[in-house]
Formats: structure tokens, sequence, C-alpha cells
């Protein structure tokens, strides 16, 4: 569904450089990385509002930014896309019109679910309305590629669970697939296939969710136990008084000390500790090959 090879995106202060990955149809890609990162340029680049300097995206087999990938996604971005003197009924009619498969039944009916007043004026909504607007609206065109940014922080707990069962819907017939960013990783715990990591404009990780939960490890123990772990395999580690954790690289196979607790990480975790700039680090060997 989404093939993304080589991109690289420069601008004076920030630039993103060579990100490859795939999402097949049927599935839900988690995008992660803190602020200034690069998630929300990654989606404008797939979206064709941004071109890129280097590199290809094809959209269900076609380039990005063509009418024809236009028609195939859908997207919720993080501030307000449709003008705020407009009331829903009117963005839906006005801008519905532009897109081939539009359905303004679907629109409405959306708008009812999502307890939407179809005749207030979009400045008097709050945020989390505004981004409710723009998701009825994506799902009423019928596309195959949903392209979400940083939605959910701004739904009330009741919304938060139907817009999950909503996107798990989306995807359910292996048809379609979505590419959601978000700092609320309880979300993608809970939904997320594929996991694509940003840290400074390049991609740490990108790859299938199994594929990362193989791949490390979350050791708690005895401070001088975890001190003993080898360098070469520590992504990150904290000390206190007198126990420890650190994220490793794991290797099928291999012994760990028997008094040391090891789990697979939580996506909060293994953020945590990758992200992590002061206390113990490692090596960091191998971090950005998996």
């Amino acid at each position: 569904m989404l093939e993304i090879t080589g991109v690289t995106k420069r601008f004076q202060e920030f630039a993103l450089k060579d990100i490859t990955f795939s999402l097949p149809g049927g599935y839900i890609c988690g995008l992660m990385g803190r602020n200034g990162a690069g998630k929300t340029t990654l989606l404008r680049l797939v979206t064709g509002l941004y071109g890129a300097d280097a590199g290809e995206i094809k959209i269900d087999g076609e380039r990005a930014g063509e009418k024809s990938c236009l028609e195939k996604t859908g997207v919720v971005f993080n501030e307000p896309i449709f003008p705020q003197n407009m009331t829903p009924r009117q963005c839906g009619d006005v801008f519905g019109s532009r897109y081939k498969g539009y359905d303004a039944g679907l629109f409405a009916e959306n708008c009812r679910r999502f307890g939407l007043p179809e005749d207030v004026r979009l400045g008097k909504l709050s945020k989390g309305e505004g981004l409710k607007l723009q998701f009825a609206f994506a799902l009423s065109r019928h596309p195959r590629l949903l392209l979400l940014d940083e939605p959910t922080g701004n739904f009330d707990p009741d919304f938060r669970r139907e817009f999950l069962r909503t996107v798990t819907e989306f995807v359910s017939d292996g048809e379609h697939s979505i590419v959601l960013a978000t700092h609320i990783l309880e979300d993608l715990e809970q939904i997320a296939d594929y996991i694509v990591y940003l840290e400074r404009g390049s991609a740490a990780f990108a790859g299938e969710r199994t594929q990362l939960e193989d791949s490390y490890r979350l050791v708690q123990g005895e401070s001088y136990k975890l001190r003993l772990l080898n360098k070469e395999r520590v992504i990150g580690a904290e000390y206190g008084a007198h126990t420890a954790r650190a994220l490793v690289l794991h290797k099928p196979l291999y012994e760990y000390d028997g008094q040391v607790e090891v789990s697979v990480p939580s996506l909060a975790d293994w953020m945590y500790f990758m992200e992590k700039e002061d206390g113990d680090i490692g090596e960091h060997a191998g971090r950005y090959k998996q």
C-alpha cells in the first residue's frame, strides 16, 4: 500500500534523511519520535504537500502527489485544514465535490456518530472537534490509506476508544492501511502492526512490531549485575541506589544472568531508552541495523 524508498528532504536547519520502509495493505503503522524528529514532514511528503529531494514514494503502486494518489489518501493533520468561518456541512459540500469518492451521506453519518454539530462555525469548535471533523471527512472519501498526525491527544477518553475501534475496522478487510503519528504509545500498543521510529530525521527503526519485540529486551535487577552487561549491546540504562534497568539488543540463545529480570519492553520503555541522553549509555552498536 505504501512504499518509501531512500526519501530525503532538506530544510535550512533540518533534514529527513534516507527513509525507507513499506506498509502492506491491512496494517497500521505507528510513527514515533520526539517533537521535531520529522514525523509531520514525512506525512507531508507522502501526501505530496512536500516534494522529496531524493528517493521515491508510492501509494498503491503510484507515485505520491499524483491526482490518483490524492483520491486514495485521507489525512488528519494536527492543525486546521478547513476555513474556520465555515460549518461542517459547508465543508462537506464545498470540499467533498473535489473528490470522486466523496460520500455525502457517509460524511453526515460520521458527523452524527462523532457528535459534531453540522451547522456551527468551525471557529467555535474545540480542537478535538476540529480533528473529528477532519477524520469524518477523510473517512467519507473511501480512501485506501489514512495518514493521521497526532489526533488522539485532543480526544476525550470515550472518543479515543471509538477512534481506535474505527481505525481497526478500517484495515480489517486487508485492503486499507493507516500511518498514525502519536505520542500516546498506549494506543500503538493496542493497534500498531508496524513501527517507524524517527530520531533526528533518520529512521532508527522501521519494521514489523514483532521484529522490534524480537530485537530488544528490558533488563532489570541489581545495579552491579547490570554493569556487567556487554556495553556493546546496551542501548541505554539508568541506575538507582541499588537497582537498575537497561534496554539491550537481544540475540537468540543469549543467556542472561539468572538473577536479573528480562522482559520484552513496552513501546513506552523502548522509546524512553532510545531517547535517553544522560546516565549510562552504551556504544549503541548495531542500533540502526536490526
